[in-house]
């Protein structure tokens, strides 16, 4: 099973990767190719072609929640691969999805519904779609949630409500599990998951603090480190996206190699 990383906020080859605060990838394996996330834009179509990936033999398309930042290319996407199947749930492309961060603003997807009809799958239950292949939908928050999902809305009529991410799934292939942005929690989607887990990728929405925007304390995620290294010794995780650089130096000092960083350009073997 190959991960290409096709969109990232980080890159070791400038010179040939775009950047931007956005994740897409390229799960392969011996049956399927399933890009998960769609970045901000439709840049990760040209980091493919540098990657020498083709596209148009995707088989699916999964997205993992309705924010902007990882379903932006969909529709270029979708002009390129008129096969790929659709994997969403439907709260994602409903939903009105804001953040308050820097001053209130939009950060809801952008959904090409005609080029959609016809080749959706709407997931609202965690489900196997064929053998080894599943998706985790309504995520239980039994754990705490990331202290930057305190920023991020949904607009309800004319109010402005804390997010529940209910629009948030997460896909499974074989011991592998991509979380998006991981908003409802890594320990509340690891739960959630009724299969065994080899290896954890995706951003994990944990944020650097800047200024006075206050998220985990170094205790709290020591704390979280110590958890998922206790409880989950044989899985790897693998990071970056919305994961900030001192954040994972904290969670990598009780982890150790445990914890991967990934960037765009890097394919991955699991």
């Amino acid at each position: 099973m190959t991960v290409s990383i096709l969109a990232d906020n980080r890159t070791l080859d400038s010179g040939r990767f775009q950047t931007e605060h956005g994740l897409a990838a390229l799960l392969k394996t011996d049956h399927w190719q399933i890009l998960m996330d769609t970045g901000a834009s439709s840049a990760f179509i040209e980091n493919a072609a540098q990657m020498g990936v083709d596209l148009s033999e995707v088989d699916y398309v999964f997205l993992s929640h309705g924010h902007a930042d990882h379903t932006g290319g969909l529709t270029a996407f979708l002009q390129e691969n008129s096969k790929a199947k659709i994997i969403v749930s439907p709260a994602a492309v409903s939903g009105d999805f804001f953040s308050s961060k820097g001053g209130l603003h939009s950060i809801t997807a952008k959904w090409p519904l005609e080029l959609m009809e016809g080749r959706t799958l709407y997931i609202k239950d965690t489900q196997l779609l064929s053998e080894g292949f599943g998706i985790i939908a309504g995520i239980p928050q039994h754990h705490p949630l990331p202290q930057g999902d305190r920023n991020l809305l949904v607009r309800i009529g004319d109010e402005y409500l804390p997010d529940t991410f209910d629009h948030e799934i997460a896909l499974y292939m074989d011991g592998f599990l991509f979380t998006g942005c991981a908003h409802n929690g890594l320990e509340n989607i690891l739960e959630a998951c009724p299969w065994p887990v080899s290896a954890v990728l995706g951003g994990f929405h944990l944020l650097d603090s800047r200024g006075e925007d206050l998220y985990e304390s170094d205790d709290d995620l020591l704390a979280l480190a110590g958890r998922l290294a206790g409880k989950y010794p044989e899985t790897s995780f693998h990071t970056s996206h919305c994961t900030g650089d001192k954040v994972f130096q904290t969670l990598e000092s009780v982890m150790g190699s445990q914890l991967q960083h990934f960037s765009c350009g890097n394919r991955l073997e699991f």
